[in-house]
């Protein structure tokens, strides 16, 4: 993560980074690896001391506080509950987008009249297996389809050096695609 520390009217010293940095270890380790960057702003007003962090996350997340109080240490400490509570917040969207396994597609574009009325949705694409494509003949992959459970193969044909499907039918015989041209 890259710290961005700056001080107005408060000259940044040694222990004061050690301080900043001491209290936003806990939101690194919150984050994970998701924090990109942190800029923390400390000013010095009079006999308070205020504390502007804002963290950026990855997908273009940003968190922010702002906490006015007593001390550096008072301040600070306020500005990271702040910010633990959105990060929890945050975090918790995550988990709930991993648990239900949320669609990785755009959202399908609203129709054109404006109607408010929400399109029936697709059928889902879900990748079954990958294997490789082997160069075999046509009786060669009709034997593979046999021993398969899966009744389709993709291969590419030996003698056209095409790509080639062969599944099998309802009826229980087998079809070829074949690409034209």
């Amino acid at each position: 993560m890259r710290l961005e520390l700056t001080g107005r009217h408060v000259e940044i010293t040694p222990t004061l980074r050690r301080l900043v940095d001491r209290r936003l270890a806990g939101l690194t380790r919150m984050l994970n690896e998701t924090l990109v960057s942190a800029q923390v702003v400390l000013t010095k007003e009079r006999f308070r001391y205020r504390t502007d962090v804002t963290l950026h996350a990855r997908g273009d997340r940003f968190l922010h506080g702002v906490a006015a109080a007593d001390s550096w240490d008072a301040s600070l400490t306020e500005v990271t509950e702040k910010l633990e509570r959105q990060a929890q917040k945050l975090k918790g969207k995550r988990e709930s987008l991993k648990r239900r396994g949320a669609s990785r597609t755009a959202p399908a574009p609203a129709p054109p009249d404006g109607g408010g009325a929400e399109p029936a949705p697709g059928p889902r694409i879900v990748r079954a297996s990958r294997y490789l494509v082997k160069p075999m003949s046509v009786e060669e992959a009709a034997l593979e389809v046999d021993g398969r459970r899966g009744a389709v193969i993709v291969f590419r044909n030996a003698t056209t050096e095409t790509i080639n499907v062969l599944y099998r039918r309802p009826d229980g015989d087998l079809g070829l695609i074949e690409p034209e041209g």
